[in-house]
């Protein structure tokens, strides 16, 4: 692992002498890592072996739930209930205090969703998510299922869990999302076009603005995933040879390099200056001078 400082400014965000430390690995696909603030465990996917896994100090890593319905991206909402894409269920779900599970989202306009990809929670409670096809088109991350909406778009959860809009459907192929620090701007990364798009979040919630924040080039496997946001405003998007790192412009400040594919990152730990990071078979945490944005109940 290196940290390739694009500009100075990379140098206030993290030490290039940082170890890239595993902590985990033999695993067949891992994804949607987030971690749990109170329980001080990172949890995360690993789709082909339809698990979710967790991680902590204490015990090391550990099986959280088995079957997940091949479960990708996850986040924690303002309660500090597990919210859940399944690709297997083309759902949304959240596991409740008593580990039961509610379907937050499953049907559009009458018809399946996709299969959810990635998810974030606003501080209103409104969740948005990406829908693409990819868990009903490979039999490694889903199963082989119909299509049945037209578009792979952008979804919102109303803060009441009772309405589902279409907040973005002129996609390709949506995937990783994240708000800016002060969740005016929702960005979305586009894994078949290499770019992330930036949209304005207007006050109902809807999507305004639509552009091109930044295109991901470069060495090195791997395409724009999961994405992230540091309390400065930095956007840190998986992509050829790692993740990028960059600046509220969208100009390149950095690049984190990884041994593999990296498909997904979070923020965590105690001061929410660590970053954790799935690549291909392993998981990794690498020690930040920033904080992220956390997540989850605070």
């Amino acid at each position: 692992m290196t940290i390739d400082m694009a500009t100075p400014g990379m140098e206030r965000l993290a030490e290039k002498s940082s170890p890239l430390e595993k902590i985990g690995t033999g695993f067949m696909f891992t994804e949607g890592p987030v971690w749990h603030r109170q329980e001080r465990v990172l949890r995360f996917s690993d789709i082909p072996a339809n698990q979710i896994k967790q991680w902590s100090q204490a015990a090391g890593v550990t099986t959280y739930r088995d079957p997940s319905a091949k479960s990708n991206g996850m986040t924690y909402d303002r309660q500090g209930r597990l919210v859940v894409c399944e690709h297997a269920g083309r759902r949304v779900s959240r596991t409740e205090a008593d580990g039961s599970l509610t379907t937050l989202a499953i049907m559009f306009e009458g018809k399946r969703l996709n299969s959810p990809n990635d998810v974030v929670c606003k501080s209103d409670g409104a969740i948005y998510f990406s829908d693409p096809e990819y868990g009903i088109v490979m039999d490694h991350v889903g199963m082989r299922m119909p299509k049945e909406l037209a578009f792979q778009g952008v979804f919102r959860i109303s803060p009441d869990g009772k309405k589902l809009d279409c907040v973005a459907r002129d996609f390709t192929k949506p995937n990783g999302l994240a708000f800016s620090p002060d969740e005016k701007t929702l960005y979305v990364d586009d894994t078949e076009k290499m770019h992330i798009r930036a949209f304005d979040v207007k006050g109902d919630g809807t999507l305004a603005n639509s552009r091109v924040f930044a295109t991901l080039a470069g060495d090195g496997t791997g395409r724009p995933d999961g994405m992230k946001v540091d309390s400065l405003g930095n956007v840190y998007c998986t992509g050829p040879g790692g993740v990028h790192v960059l600046a509220p412009d969208g100009k390149l400040v950095g690049r984190i390099t990884t041994p593999a594919s990296c498909a997904n990152l979070a923020w965590g730990e105690d001061d929410w200056k660590t970053l954790f990071l799935t690549v291909s078979d392993s998981v990794y945490r690498l020690r930040m001078k920033v904080a992220g944005v956390a997540v989850g109940k605070g």
